[in-house]
């Protein structure tokens, strides 16, 4: 396990003062390690986690061929360019079933979807291609041009063959992926144990619900934010309350969180100027950095390992984050989430970035990554266009309401004027 002081050698350039977002990631990706522990979870368990192992499939899917409409099958060879084909129809062929007739030139089967295919067929034409010969059911016809030799039929394996990786390890499983894995008659799947987080947010002026509103006091909003973050990542959540600004109550709250859980997440007590008795506890408990990164909004950030006991092997990650409800959220966005994807031992970390025109000037100041809030939606054309959501400020959680991404404004880039592309991180999949 390196230490911060290893890794931080390791970057070209490192100053915790002046942090670039991309420079968080970096450190963020040598701090975390993957979960080694998995087991099996029955499918309807496993929805959100992450594979183990390679899935390797035991069958080909679909088992044969098939086809893919409802029509008639028949030898692709006899297609002609130019000429209209007609057949008589022989036999029906459901699916579930082969069908256990015989058919050759000049001759079809009438075929559900999902059916076998007729021995020596490899071509089908759906029903409404086809016409009637002097109205007689049993003779089709079709026009020329209207198909290719091989259409509208499905091969055996081409989903999955058997005996290759039909899900790889590192992937979550996702709708999809259930699926998959029960085409191919698997009640289980090996998955890494759930990633266990606590949270708890700090500082005197905070209320929990259900407290009477005092003068200079807000109610916490960040955990359940955060709350909702993790939920919505698959994670197990410690809900640790708020703990006060008291060194007592803050060492027993990082002690217990680090015994029972893989990372830890406070908000607040991290900023320049706030009460030291959080970052003073941090350096008591572990091996930790604090950083002044160049973003907006969120510029504080700690980061490092906490010790469940004192002389006790440093554990849970630690992850401080601002007090501010919006800088909660994007730094947790933009670096927290892909860390504990990685922990979760999952290959796709990051969220995708697309572009977008701006549908109004913005004002950057370059040397600094900035995270606006946004409204991505569909211009007349077909592209996407995106709009603020007014007030920027890092405490206007509303702002965050009323966007469905991120305008992301990177390190060197300045001013943007109205109709240029900017990248767009969507909440969809990521929250």
């Amino acid at each position: 396990m390196k230490t911060i002081a290893q890794i931080a050698a390791e970057l070209q350039g490192y100053d915790p003062q002046a942090l670039p977002a991309e420079g968080v990631l970096d450190f963020l990706a040598r701090l975390v390690t993957p979960l080694r522990e998995s087991q099996s979870f029955a499918l309807f368990e496993a929805l959100g986690k992450v594979l183990a192992h390679d899935v390797i499939s035991p069958l080909n899917v679909p088992p044969h061929d098939n086809s893919a409409m409802d029509g008639y099958a028949f030898d692709g060879r006899q297609l002609q360019p130019g000429k209209a084909l007609q057949l008589r129809v022989v036999g029906t062929a459901f699916a579930g079933k082969a069908w256990a007739g015989k058919a050759g030139i000049g001759e079809c089967v009438k075929i559900m979807t999902g059916a076998i295919m007729p021995a020596g067929f490899d071509t089908v034409v759906p029903q409404e291609m086809v016409s009637f010969a002097d109205g007689n059911s049993d003779l089709i016809v079709m026009a020329p041009g209207l198909l290719a030799a091989g259409d509208n039929r499905r091969l055996r394996g081409e989903d999955v063959a058997m005996g290759h990786p039909a899900l790889r390890r590192g992937q979550m499983i996702t709708p999809a992926r259930l699926g998959l894995a029960a085409s191919l008659g698997l009640d289980t799947l090996p998955c890494f144990r759930t990633l266990r987080v606590a949270y708890f947010s700090t500082g005197d002026e905070i209320l929990s619900l259900g407290q009477s509103p005092r003068e200079g006091a807000i109610y916490d909003s960040n955990r359940y934010t955060v709350f909702g973050l993790l939920r919505r990542l698959g994670c197990e959540v410690i809900d640790m309350g708020v703990v006060k600004d008291n060194p007592g109550d803050l060492e027993a709250a990082f002690r217990r969180a680090a015994a029972q859980a893989d990372a830890i997440i406070t908000s607040g007590g991290v900023s320049v100027g706030e009460a030291d008795y959080t970052k003073a506890m941090m350096k008591k408990l572990g091996d930790v950095a604090f950083w002044r990164i160049a973003m907006r909004p969120g510029r504080p950030m700690a980061v490092g390992r906490i010790a469940a006991s004192p002389g006790a092997e440093l554990g849970a990650v630690l992850f401080g984050l601002p007090g501010n409800p919006v800088a909660v959220m994007v730094t947790f966005l933009a670096f927290v989430r892909p860390a504990l994807l990685q922990m979760m031992g999952c290959t796709d970390k990051a969220a995708p970035l697309l572009k977008a025109h701006s549908q109004e000037a913005l004002r950057k100041k370059a040397g600094r990554t900035e995270y606006q809030r946004g409204w991505v939606s569909c211009a007349a054309d077909g592209s996407l266009q995106v709009r603020t959501t007014g007030n920027q400020g890092s405490g206007v959680l509303s702002s965050m309401t009323e966007a469905n991404g991120l305008i992301v404004l990177h390190h060197g880039q300045g001013h943007v004027a109205a109709g240029d592309l900017v990248d767009v991180m969507m909440f969809d999949g990521a929250i």
